[in-house]
């Protein structure tokens, strides 16, 4: 058994889309950093027990870490002295780059949840529960 390729790239777009795993069609955010309890479309819960988003944490670190890193590796390339001005730019990415990663961590962890256990967890469509 092995990965569905096609599946997985799927999920990864609807994951940086910010887009329901299951259905793609409906936006995982309510407002600009609340999660939708379901997905509107296809009844998908969004919001799981506490704790559950304890795993978009690692993702958001670990882009975080690897993109300063990236850019250090560069950094060291073109300008090899260490001027401080490129110091000073790491800390604002430091700061920044996890603010600015918040919303597409959420939606790549519930994603990347979805492809390895596919729960079918579903609220029963109905407009009274929005």
């Amino acid at each position: 058994m092995g990965l569905d390729l096609v599946r997985a790239r799927r999920l990864l777009i609807r994951g940086l889309k910010l887009r329901c795993p299951d259905c793609g069609e409906a936006s995982i955010y309510q407002s600009l950093t609340r999660v939708r309890h379901h997905c509107p479309n296809c009844g998908l819960v969004f919001q799981r027990e506490q704790g559950y988003f304890i795993g978009a944490i690692y993702v958001n670190v670990i882009a975080t870490e690897s993109l300063l890193f990236t850019a250090l590796v560069a950094s060291l390339f073109l300008a090899p002295s260490g001027d401080a001005v490129i110091y000073e730019v790491f800390l604002v990415l430091a700061v920044v780059l996890p603010l600015l990663f918040f919303r597409h961590s959420r939606s790549l962890w519930l994603c990347f949840d979805h492809f390895f256990d596919p729960v079918k967890e579903r609220v029963p469509l109905d407009d009274s529960l929005d």
